[in-house]
């Protein structure tokens, strides 16, 4: 009896928030509880960090906070995602000062909400799963690298240095902070120091407290109270903006919109590698599944949204999502809840907020990019195999010291590549009877277990060759050169293509090309249990004209062959 056809997930089932989902399930106040503390966490680390990423992409710090309240709030409510959290992200400062530079604020902003239409189209056309299909040492490799640059960037906050601009690339970010040195602060280090040791204490005695939250808390209360001359958001960034603005359409003309698409495509690609990778991450965290096309459809609204109201690019972002994870998030609500306290900061909490040290900060964003390295997988996939070893070191070391999808891109090619050579080794090409048999004693030929044995003993003109696995185009050297060896002796060939997991075009012309040379000396060519979908391929490339005959069996195949010897 057949199983019933699993019918597919139609839109309804593919697009739906995942805040839907989660509602569903039932949600109660400990979940909002849960939330409210996390979307709190994240709303404490993302206030400076939106500010900080905006001044350093060349716009004033308002837009980041623009940035992470619009958009952050619309990826939390309709993306596909739990755990998502949109925003500014540091992988976008070099890309979002280039268009600044070469378009101005106007021309970003057109340039960012292009972008959000085209991720939307991306996710709408459902392209996103194929965004999915990156490789795990290419994730831990990805992964490792933005943790490296999340803790470069809080060197300077960590040890308090005075350093009037800090360079983007990591090694002459390093270069500028080795030479600043000697401004350390020994407060900052003190205060950063005592906020990690908050951290790592409450979560082994305390893990289901807001260790995030109570560090940070902590550390402004006794800065606030002994008054320590320490860099704090207000001291740093001076008042923060009261009002969201009045939204408003980018000046759009088609001059300008074909001036600034290559900056949109890159703002595209970019954004959707990394706000699905840093979902990815959020699954391997929480054992859950995001819906890539929903979430890429979230990032096109956010990105529609956000410069309307004066915010620069929106992505998913990694540091900040693991924070929400790591604080304990129950589901979206978190992310929403980050944006409105972010909200409540802009309107009513700027005081408070200007007291937050930013060495205490740099505390937890270093305590996040230590949880976030996979350091087992990373030391594991080091050992075991010296492909996904290179994999995972040239992903790595391109984002940290070259860029961030250059990194994604060549790594998944290079995975790609070894993915090849390695199904390219396991085809194999066995001759399974010679042509030319030994004399045996009948006792011994007769008691062949296998009757196409003892058939094939009959007629020694027949070749019985058999192929197994994917007979593919990086594997067509290896099967012609085995075809070669067997050379044009033998007056029937019986191809059994029962263990062919795999069969493309490439394959199919070595197939036609030895039906058609064996037709030229009036040997006959049986293709042998092969699968449907080989045998499919097979009849669309017209595999017929060349003579070839399929059979069921390697066993009628001969027989047939003996008819065609023998007669």
């Amino acid at each position: 009896m057949n199983a019933a056809p699993v019918a597919k997930p139609g839109f309804r089932e593919l697009y739906t928030p995942k805040i839907f989902t989660v509602l569903k399930q039932g949600y109660g106040l400990a979940g909002l509880r849960a939330d409210a503390l996390s979307g709190l966490t994240v709303a404490i680390v993302a206030l400076p960090l939106s500010m900080a990423i905006a001044i350093a992409s060349g716009v004033t710090p308002d837009r980041g906070l623009y940035t992470s309240i619009v958009g952050g709030f619309i990826v939390s409510a309709f993306g596909g995602s739990r755990f998502q959290i949109g925003g500014p992200a540091g992988a976008f400062i070099v890309l979002v000062a280039a268009a600044v530079a070469q378009h101005g604020v106007e021309g970003l902003l057109l340039a960012t909400f292009l972008s959000g239409l085209m991720l939307a189209a991306i996710g709408l056309l459902r392209l996103g799963t194929f965004i999915k299909y990156i490789p795990y040492p290419v994730t831990v490799g990805f992964t490792a690298g933005i943790a490296v640059i999340i803790f470069a960037s809080q060197i300077r906050d960590l040890l308090g240095l005075q350093l009037e601009h800090e360079p983007g690339p990591l090694l002459p970010k390093l270069q500028a902070l080795g030479g600043a040195l000697p401004t350390a602060s020994p407060m900052a280090i003190l205060v950063a120091g005592i906020t990690i040791g908050a951290i790592v204490l409450v979560r082994r005695y305390r893990p289901h407290w807001p260790s995030f939250l109570i560090a940070v808390v902590a550390a402004s209360v006794c800065v606030a109270l002994l008054g320590l001359p320490v860099s704090t958001i207000g001291t740093q960034f001076g008042g923060i903006p009261q009002s969201l603005p009045v939204p408003h359409l980018p000046d759009f003309t088609y001059a300008k919109v074909i001036d600034v698409l290559p900056n949109a495509l890159s703002f595209t690609l970019l954004g959707s590698i990394e706000s699905l990778l840093s979902a990815v991450v959020a699954d391997s965290m929480t054992g859950r599944r995001h819906r890539s096309n929903c979430e890429l459809v979230a990032q096109g609204l956010a990105n529609i949204a956000s410069p309307l109201f004066g915010g620069i690019c929106v992505t998913g972002n990694i540091a900040r999502t693991a924070t929400n994870v790591r604080s304990g998030a129950r589901g979206p609500i978190s992310g929403m809840l980050h944006s409105v306290f972010l909200l409540l900061f802009v309107l009513v909490a700027a005081p408070a907020a200007s007291y937050i040290p930013l060495a205490a900060l740099a505390g937890v964003l270093a305590i996040v990019a230590w949880n976030m390295v996979e350091k087992h997988a990373f030391a594991r996939l080091l050992r075991v195999s010296w492909g996904d070893a290179a994999v995972l070191l040239v992903t790595f070391l391109l984002v940290i010291f070259r860029d961030l999808s250059e990194g994604i891109l060549i790594g998944f090619a290079l995975s790609a590549f070894l993915f090849l050579h390695r199904m390219a080794q396991v085809v194999a090409v066995e001759q399974v009877h010679s042509w030319v048999e030994d004399d045996r004693p009948d006792d011994v030929a007769d008691k062949a277990s296998d009757g196409t044995e003892l058939a094939a003993r009959m007629a020694s003109d027949i070749a019985v060759i058999r192929v197994s696995g994917a007979f593919f185009f990086g594997a067509t050297s290896a099967v012609e050169a085995a075809l070669d060896r067997i050379g044009d002796k033998p007056k029937a060939y019986v191809i059994d293509l029962s263990a062919v997991s795999l069969l493309d075009s490439s394959g199919v012309a070595i197939i036609e090309d030895l039906a058609r040379k064996a037709g030229q000396r009036r040997a006959a060519v049986y293709l042998v249990a092969a699968t449907r979908a080989v045998r499919h391929t097979l009849l669309r490339h017209g595999i017929r004209e060349t003579g070839a005959r399929f059979r069921r069996d390697v066993g009628s195949a001969v027989e047939s062959a003996q008819g065609e010897v023998l007669g």
